[in-house]
């Protein structure tokens, strides 16, 4: 997963947002998209498992 994508599926707002899939450009420049830090990317994954190890 690329962490710069931004899509609302991963933006901390997308529950209450009033903008949801209504920017012009499909999301991808957002002005109050804030990623979600409780969905981890594929970084964070390796890294957990490395020192799990």
């Amino acid at each position: 997963m690329n962490d710069k994508r931004q899509f609302c599926a991963i933006c901390a707002w997308r529950e209450n947002c009033a903008k949801k899939f209504c920017v012009p450009d499909g999301g991808a420049r957002c002005p109050d998209f804030t990623r979600d830090i409780s969905l981890r990317g594929e970084s964070d994954t390796a890294e957990q498992t490395k020192q799990e190890e």
